[in-house]
């Protein structure tokens, strides 16, 4: 399929109802609360309920289950949306619409629908992945969380780091080795005998979303909470669902950056310089104009690898890799700059740039590090791979 930029950007009406309502949600509710979310480090609550009122955590349910049965594009604009008001409240969305939920609806058995899609779509049910460890994060394969066979089922033994509200949920989508040592993954009741949460970090930024420590003690694992069971495939299967994972990650610094931007030039409109206004000055207007440009760049990336996902399928990984690593590089320097434009403002907390500059230099490690994407798309176009398009299609 061959995108333009118009048909990457071009909404349509549902499409742009749906902005203004997650538009609306955000600035009417998570803004106001974003800044305490920041200081004290509490799980947005009264965010989360406010996103649940509005329906948005079922866009991208299957109808049978009490969802929209929306795409990956509806996904991407909401995110945007919410990112732009207050990460921490985005993130909370985000591992419901791009996390285990959106494996489940693809993969699940029927029990694990009927038993979690309803509680999805209806906001009732948080949830966390279990994939990092302590010596298995970027790379992955080295991870040592497994499963034996007991019975009928499984023992789940496992340590997870860095799960993001991992503290607060109530089901974990975890990897972890088979008995034929390859990875799979459960669906883990997190009030099951055995679960218990080590601790949380205290990181830079995110303070309301932020990461736990999970253990795993000989966890019960029922036939019917297996979702993948380490048979040939199923670990390219689990990695193919994380681009839905890292495209909302991109989707999220785009938000945040353009809420940055906005902040910026709005200071600059009403901040005096002399007889003119900061606005006024052409070296500032060098730096918006970077800014903007860099930040729409990433749009399009983003939207195209939002676009190319089927209705049950995964983003295509080399387009979402290029759009993730574009975006959280542009997110940290339209931050950066936002903060930078508001003079010795931008470094208070009182003001929203600075927190915003802290939230998305977190998301550049979530879902696969700049580092580790630039390498499989540096791999993947030295070996011959095309991103779609025609100027790649007539040359290879």
């Amino acid at each position: 399929m061959l995108l333009t930029g118009r048909d990457l950007l071009h909404e349509d009406d549902d499409q742009a109802a749906l902005r203004a309502l997650a538009r609306q949600v955000a600035e009417r509710e998570l803004a106001p609360l974003a800044a305490h979310w920041d200081e004290t480090g509490e799980w947005p609550a009264k965010s989360q309920a406010a996103i649940a009122q509005a329906g948005l955590y079922g866009i991208a349910v299957p109808e049978e289950h009490g969802g929209a049965g929306l795409g990956q594009v509806e996904v991407t604009i909401v995110l945007e949306e919410l990112a732009r008001a207050c990460v921490n409240s985005a993130v909370t969305a985000q591992l419901t619409l791009n996390g285990p939920p959106r494996v489940l609806g693809h993969l699940g058995t029927p029990a694990m629908r009927e038993r979690w899609l309803p509680r999805a779509a209806s906001g009732e049910a948080v949830f966390c992945l279990g994939i990092t460890e302590a010596e298995a994060g970027s790379a992955v394969q080295r991870m040592r969380a497994k499963v034996e066979p007991d019975g009928d089922g499984y023992r789940l033994n496992a340590y997870k780091n860095y799960s993001t509200q991992g503290h607060r949920a109530d089901a974990c989508l975890c990897w972890a080795r088979f008995p034929n040592g390859e990875i799979g993954a459960v669906v883990v009741d997190m009030t099951s005998e055995g679960v218990g949460v080590a601790g949380t970090h205290r990181n830079m930024g995110l303070h309301g979303s932020t990461e736990a420590e999970l253990t795993f003690d000989n966890v019960r694992i029922e036939p019917d909470e297996v979702l993948l069971d380490g048979s040939p495939g199923s670990f390219r299967t689990l990695l193919g669902h994380l681009n839905h994972e890292r495209l909302g990650n991109a989707a999220m610094c785009l938000g945040a950056a353009q809420g940055a931007l906005e902040h910026a030039t709005r200071y600059l409109r009403e901040r005096p310089a002399g007889s003119r206004r900061l606005a006024d000055l052409q070296g500032l207007q060098w730096k918006v104009a970077e800014m903007a440009t860099e930040l729409e760049a990433a749009r399009l990336l983003v939207y195209r690898a939002a676009h190319l996902a089927g209705p049950h399928e995964s983003p295509p990984a080399l387009e979402t890799a290029m759009a993730k690593g574009k975006a959280n590089m542009v997110a940290r320097m339209v931050c950066d700059e936002a903060m930078q434009l508001h003079g010795g403002y931008g470094y208070s907390r009182e003001f929203p740039v600075e927190r915003a500059y802290r939230d998305v230099r977190g998301l550049s490690f979530g879902g696969g590090t700049v580092e580790v994407l630039k390498n499989y798309v540096g791999a993947r176009i030295a070996d011959g791979e095309a991103p779609h398009g025609p100027s790649w299609r007539s040359s290879h």
